[in-house]
């Protein structure tokens, strides 16, 4: 399959070839939800934290007798039903919340997205985007020109500080490398624009 490609001066130029392999599959909503989740789960990073009973300061000496003061008996003040005790069955920072999926369906979650970008128009292929200098205003210009929808998550093929640092403060815009291509900035993100050597990356996967 064919897509427009666009030039340095955003008008449609010549065709470029999509594997149909990655590009035009069978759009698996059920997969891309666990692939999302797959991603958030594990990017948790589980912060609270409570002391167990060895771990809370005080003395474990036995408050008072056990018997003959007509009150519930009681152990020591460092337990969990006294102010500033123990926390029972409190939320530990050792907990994971890591869950698994298979690299096959990953993989294939993902493509399931481009598919949908083509299907849907929201994927845009560029031949290149050349800044001299690194600067906000020239990358808003770019993106201006470009018939995007909403935001846009622009993939490049290799690090490039120069567009890197000018898309930074846009906050429509985020750049991420082909490489690094996931569920989560694909669904936040409307439009998908594509340098050339991206989609080379992108077809190859397909092999």
């Amino acid at each position: 399959m064919e897509t427009i490609m666009l030039d340095q001066k955003w008008k449609e130029a010549w065709k470029v070839e999509l594997s149909k392999s990655v590009f035009s599959v069978k759009v698996n909503e059920d997969l891309i939800h666990r692939s999302l989740v797959y991603q958030l789960a594990n990017a948790r990073i589980n912060l609270a934290h409570t002391k167990t009973r060895w771990e809370r300061r005080g003395s474990t000496r036995k408050l008072y007798r056990q018997k003959g003061t007509g009150r519930a008996r009681m152990g020591s003040a460092r337990s969990p039903i006294r102010k500033k005790g123990w926390l029972a069955f409190g939320p530990r920072n050792n907990r994971t919340f890591a869950i698994s999926m298979n690299k096959k369906e990953r993989r294939l979650a993902l493509f399931s997205i481009l598919s949908s970008k083509v299907k849907n128009k929201d994927l845009i292929v560029v031949n290149d985007i050349k800044m001299k200098e690194i600067k906000t205003k020239s990358m808003i210009d770019v993106f201006k020109a470009l018939p995007y929808k909403e935001k846009a998550l622009l993939a490049l093929p290799e690090r490039n500080e120069v567009l890197e640092k000018s898309a930074a403060n846009i906050p429509y815009v985020k750049t991420v490398s082909v490489n690094y291509l996931n569920t989560h900035d694909l669904l936040k993100y409307k439009t998908l624009v594509l340098l050339k050597g991206s989609v080379d990356h992108l077809n190859a996967l397909a092999k």
